[in-house]
């Protein structure tokens, strides 16, 4: 059975992208000392990668290489995507998704992108594990870690680490 992870980065005051979807703030951190947590080696694990329609969008705008083509990608919309950046799969119904991702058994699932999709596998209790790397920054609004939904949930730490240029992981499993 797969594992759902989640692997992120949010700014000291909660943000994952500034008001104007901008990741400049983030940008500016690249090549940091992330030692075994590095984004590399992360992905190393990863069989799967679901996004949502925003965070494929976002991908799709950038003029960098698809960087998921050795992963199965699945998007969550319910749109058609026309003429997608890679190898892709969409999916609408979130549980049904979720049903299919529990019988994989070829490697790990990331939830890759922003909070919305990531807080509907929550809600269904199908995040088992997130990774939040907090970054030094204070960047005054934006698109929340996770949007306010209601939902209340106390997941265990399984650790907290100090890593490079003042960034701190949290690890936790739900």
């Amino acid at each position: 059975m797969a594992r759902i992870l989640g692997y992120i980065a949010t700014s000291l005051d909660g943000f994952i992208a500034a008001p104007d979807n901008s990741l400049d703030w983030l940008f500016k951190y690249e090549g940091m000392d992330l030692g075994e947590h590095d984004y590399a080696h992360f992905l190393k694990r990863i069989r799967t990668v679901v996004m949502g329609r925003g965070t494929y969008d976002f991908l799709a705008k950038d003029s960098a290489p698809w960087a998921y083509g050795h992963q199965r990608v699945i998007v969550v919309t319910s749109r058609p995507i026309d003429d997608p950046m890679g190898p892709l799969e969409t999916r609408s119904d979130v549980d049904a998704l979720i049903a299919e991702l529990r019988n994989l058994d070829d490697g790990d699932v990331w939830m890759l992108g922003g909070g919305q999709l990531q807080m509907a596998f929550m809600e269904r209790g199908a995040l088992d594990e997130i990774e939040i790397y907090v970054m030094p920054e204070l960047i005054g609004g934006g698109r929340p870690l996770f949007p306010p939904t209601g939902f209340q949930s106390s997941p265990k730490l399984i650790s907290a680490t100090a890593l490079d240029r003042g960034c701190v992981r949290l690890h936790y499993a739900f």
